[in-house]
């Protein structure tokens, strides 16, 4: 009834205002929705619980680490300054040092005639081609333990109780026979790099034949050893800066010039800690040190006051060394000949040859040598028949010992 009425109430020609409808979804709608939202979270569920994801979703970065290469650790390593104190940084960078073990030729060059020839050091075997050992090398055997003093990188030569290193382990020999007629001495160097070369100096050569090491190689306190087993005598090279510096680089350590005394102090405990048992120390190349006094001259000193004799291998004709160690009333001895300059067997033949009538004339004559295969062959040939010729072949102390009471 309401509603007729207000229907014949309402004017002619207008309309009733109409009532707004609400919007609504159909069912099938609504049903769709819950169906999809139902589907999502489902999926981040099973995403959350089946990904292995420790940091459970949480942002993350990756970055790309590179392990450090040796060229890398060898770019942040210092030189060592002496006395275990740090240096003063240089100013120019420094040259590129050898590594121990690495195949390296390098030319050597005889003081009296210039003549010049190439060696080979390094390479020789697997166990070479390592580098130089950082721990402190094991004490030799038949080492006095008196004669032994700790530094920082190993037990290294020293006087103790009135006894020299270079009494003490100086080869045996008739030093009264020697000082009635004329002697040779003979040194093998560039040994300790390569097992099968000094292996065959240790065992073709005679006993009076001496012996030098370099420092480097896998363990060359093991082949001075071995050495030292067959009555030979040894001495150790030092590597010193030659003209040619950096082009021609003796190895790693190597004295300079450009470094301080104490420095290079520093470095030849390195050198005097690779083994034990030597009677003496002498040049590895080192034609610009060897002639340059300031940098020469702490050596020899301390070389002195351990109780060491030098011998100059005579390749630098301006070497201070001579008066150096005569300073230091030390025994000092020098090479009058290289050998095997030119490595054939008819060139070493005249060169040994030169050898002897070089011991006729002055009383002594020294020759150096690297261990080539022919220099090894000629040489052991030579001292066969060299006392039936009236020449007694001796070790270097001996011949060093005579030249200074000469």
């Amino acid at each position: 009834m309401t509603e007729t009425a207000d229907d014949l109430s309402a004017p002619l020609g207008q309309d009733k205002p109409r009532r707004k409808r609400r919007l609504r979804l159909p069912f099938t709608a609504m049903q769709l929705l819950a169906v999809l939202l139902g589907l999502f979270l489902l999926t981040f569920a099973g995403f959350a619980v089946f990904n292995k994801d420790p940091l459970g979703g949480e942002p993350m970065t990756r970055l790309a680490i590179r392990a450090p290469s040796a060229t890398d650790k060898a770019t942040d390593e210092k030189p060592a300054a002496g006395n275990g104190q740090d240096s003063k940084p240089d100013t120019k960078e420094a040259p590129k040092q050898a590594v121990p073990g690495e195949q390296k030729t390098i030319t050597m060059i005889d003081g009296s005639t210039g003549a010049r020839h190439d060696v080979v050091i390094g390479g020789g075997d697997t166990a070479d081609k390592n580098e130089a050992a950082s721990a402190p090398p094991s004490v030799m055997a038949g080492i006095n333990p008196k004669l032994l003093e700790k530094s920082r990188y190993g037990m290294i030569p020293v006087v103790a109780d009135g006894l020299k290193p270079f009494n003490v382990y100086a080869a045996d020999a008739d030093r009264a026979k020697a000082a009635k007629m004329p002697v040779v001495a003979i040194v093998i160097g560039g040994l300790g790099v390569g097992a099968a070369k000094t292996s065959d100096a240790i065992m073709k050569l005679p006993p009076a034949v001496t012996l030098a090491f370099t420092p480097y190689g896998a363990d060359p306190g093991k082949l001075a050893e071995r050495a030292r087993a067959q009555r030979h005598e040894i001495f150790l090279q030092i590597p010193m800066e030659p003209y040619d510096f950096p082009d021609n680089d003796p190895g790693p350590q190597t004295l300079l010039t450009s470094l301080s005394a104490d420095q290079n102090m520093d470095r030849l405990y390195w050198h005097l800690s690779r083994m034990q048992g030597y009677a003496g120390l002498t040049n590895f190349m080192g034609a610009r040190f060897i002639a340059t006094e300031p940098a020469m001259q702490p050596i020899i000193r301390e070389a002195a006051r351990r109780g060491l004799g030098f011998f100059d291998d005579g390749s630098s004709p301006r070497s201070i060394a001579s008066q150096a160690a005569a300073n230091q009333a030390m025994p000092f001895g020098k090479g009058d000949i290289a050998i095997d300059v030119v490595p054939t067997p008819t060139e070493i033949d005249r060169a040994l040859n030169k050898l002897e009538s070089t011991a006729r004339e002055r009383g002594i004559a020294v020759g150096t040598a690297s261990a080539l295969p022919v220099s090894i062959e000629r040489i052991g040939a030579w001292t066969k028949t060299l006392g039936d010729r009236g020449i007694l072949l001796v070790p270097l102390t001996t011949a060093m010992l005579k030249s200074k009471s000469s």
